[in-house]
């Protein structure tokens, strides 16, 4: 993905650290906004996680930092869950005037349960997503147990949470606390996707159940299995990502997306770490290596896709040729693996010396078939495209691009 670090202001003038995560080498064919954590940051990693899942769908994500945390100006004691409801409307004019107005709301946490509210002002919003939400903002204050009484006596105290120092006022718990969601849920009139863990320990599971049942169809619940509230493994991060991605197709116009991928050709970016984007064509995917050799096993290696090409074309063979034949061929399965092996080891090989690539190809065939035909479609099988291009002398020729002017941050 590329990005752009962005700016703007606050209804009282603040101003507001955001950050614009667009698809590499194509026009967005829709914006989403996404709300951070309570007391976290647009930073997270788990955010980034899902930016970079939502731009492979075709889907820019402007994140940013709510007043008083993060990079934005501000001061954190002044803020409460309404004036996060206003950062959030001011984020996505933003976007409707610079770029243009989203059409998904993403929330994390309190974020979630702020996007739920902000939806209801903002028409351009198709549909919402929540990940880890509380039904009631107010249950932030389970968070803040030993501090409420001298909140409340003073009108102020300081607060540890996640290791970071904060002041919260007497006017952040009495706004909380004037928050009704039930008819903000029940009267949304978008689709709903919420993600939760059961195993939440911040925010319990029965939120999740709170704000379904609140909520109108279309809705849409995953559970998160045994992810933590800030979805600090990678993986399921991804999860979430992946999941949300194929979801808000459905409410974006993908023929929008133009792509710098043509029909037919296959572009991959590979960054700091072993993962690689893929691009073919209209094809988002991932590649990258298993972690005992340092990869973060985020989708399957390069030779696990070379297996997947092989596999796919030979099933694709055999049944364009039973369909010719008019046979009952009612499934074809592939299992394939690949080895390196000694050269002396292979009895059809030119070459004694070094190793090869051994790819061992299991076909099973089912339907009514004779075992005529079993045989003729082994034989086929090893006529199809990618088996020829495999056995036959190819050429790869390699060049190098000129440099592009990089990126504006």
């Amino acid at each position: 993905m590329s990005f752009e670090k962005l700016t703007f202001e606050n209804p009282q003038g603040d101003t507001l650290a955001a950050r614009l995560d667009r698809p590499k080498g194509e026009s967005p064919c829709a914006y989403a906004l996404f709300a951070h954590c309570f007391t976290c940051s647009k930073d997270l990693s788990a955010v980034g996680a899902i930016s970079r899942a939502l731009n492979r769908h075709g889907i820019a994500v402007l994140r940013f930092d709510f007043t008083g945390l993060g990079e934005s100006e501000g001061d954190f004691a002044d803020t409460n869950f309404s004036s996060n409801i206003d950062d959030l409307v001011v984020a996505a004019n933003f976007l409707a005037r610079e770029y243009e107005a989203p059409r998904i709301l993403v929330g994390h946490s309190l974020g979630g349960a702020a996007v739920l509210q902000a939806a209801h002002e903002l028409d351009s919003v198709q549909a919402v997503s929540t990940i880890g939400a509380p039904y009631d903002p107010e249950h932030v204050t389970r968070l803040l147990d030993d501090s409420i009484e001298d909140i409340k006596a003073t009108g102020e105290a300081r607060v540890t949470l996640a290791g970071r120092s904060f002041t919260i006022r007497k006017q952040f718990l009495d706004d909380l606390a004037a928050t009704r969601m039930e008819e903000t849920i029940h009267t949304l009139s978008r689709a709903l996707l919420l993600f939760h863990s059961p195993v939440d320990r911040t925010v319990g599971i029965d939120n999740a159940s709170r704000i379904f049942q609140a909520a109108k169809h279309p809705k849409s619940f995953v559970s998160l299995d045994d992810a933590d509230h800030l979805l600090t493994t990678q993986a399921d991060a991804e999860y979430v990502g992946v999941v949300l991605g194929a979801w808000a197709e459905k409410y974006v116009d993908r023929s929008r997306s133009t792509r710098e991928t043509p029909e037919g050709q296959v572009t991959t970016r590979t960054g700091t770490a072993y993962r690689t984007e893929i691009q073919a064509g209209p094809h988002a995917l991932v590649a990258d290596e298993p972690e005992d050799v340092g990869g973060d096993d985020a989708g399957p290696s390069p030779y696990d896709y070379l297996l997947s090409a092989l596999g796919s074309c030979t099933g694709m063979t055999l049944r364009m040729y039973a369909d010719r034949k008019e046979w009952s061929l009612d499934e074809a399965i592939v299992r394939l693996s690949h080895e390196k092996v000694h050269a002396a080891d292979c009895e059809n090989c030119d070459t004694d010396t070094g190793k090869i690539d051994r790819i061992e190809r299991e076909i099973e065939v089912r339907g009514d078939l004779t075992d005529e035909q079993r045989d003729r479609l082994l034989e086929i099988a090893n006529k199809c495209p990618v088996h020829r291009t495999l056995h036959r002398e190819v050429e790869v020729r390699s060049a190098l691009r000129a440099p592009v002017q990089m990126e504006r941050m």
